[in-house]
């Protein structure tokens, strides 16, 4: 689970324990045609209050705050690393959706990485295995804006993992599906236990009956 330390204290009840990767920058919104333009907005020390299991932090690389996003990135690794707290780099790409190719997400997958953070969230793109390939380290895969349909979801999911992706972390394709719990548990067949993107669809539509 990927959440915002407000919504984390507001809306998750502490008695469940789920592993948590909580946001740490922003200072930005959409009404902002720069979405590049972030800070650091939670300490190491509110994170390990909230005993999160990783922090993350979104990068914009070729953007106009290119260098303001990775020194941030920098300063958080080496925080984290005083308390041992893994760090997620989000390759983020804005409002410039064109981005999403093998040869700009490899660029900014490859930087996190040798900046040292230890898993990274990117988005699935043609030629994925070339992105897997430059990344020395775990790649996780984005949601993205909401598919035509979830069995479109599946199916980039299976390609993703079929590519060397590590897992998925999807937010509105599954939350905004109108079948949320089938949806989750599909995804979970393809990383959790390879399934195909066949099988999984198969899983979705038997769950998705018995909420009918």
């Amino acid at each position: 689970l990927m959440i915002t330390r407000g919504a984390l204290r507001n809306d998750i009840d502490p008695k469940y324990d789920i592993p948590v990767v909580l946001r740490v920058s922003g200072g930005n919104s959409v009404l902002n045609e720069d979405l590049s333009n972030e800070g650091i907005t939670v300490s190491i020390r509110d994170a390990l209050r909230l005993n999160v299991s990783a922090v993350a932090l979104s990068i914009y690389v070729g953007s106009p705050h290119e260098h303001q996003t990775l020194v941030n990135l920098s300063g958080l690794i080496s925080e984290a690393q005083e308390y041992g707290i893994p760090v997620l780099a989000v390759t983020a790409v804005g409002k410039e959706l064109e981005k999403r190719d093998a040869k700009y997400l490899s660029l900014s997958c490859r930087i996190a990485a040798e900046l040292g953070v230890q898993i990274v969230k990117t988005y699935y793109c043609e030629d994925f295995q070339k992105v897997v390939e430059s990344c020395p380290v775990p790649l996780v895969i984005a949601g993205g804006p909401k598919m035509k349909s979830e069995l479109d979801v599946l199916d980039i999911a299976y390609n993703a993992i079929a590519s060397g992706a590590k897992g998925v972390d999807m937010g509105r394709n599954i939350w905004q599906s109108r079948w949320p719990v089938p949806m989750i548990s599909a995804i979970r067949s393809i990383v959790h236990e390879k399934a195909s993107a066949q099988k999984a669809a198969e899983i979705f539509n038997e769950l998705k009956e018995k909420k009918a």
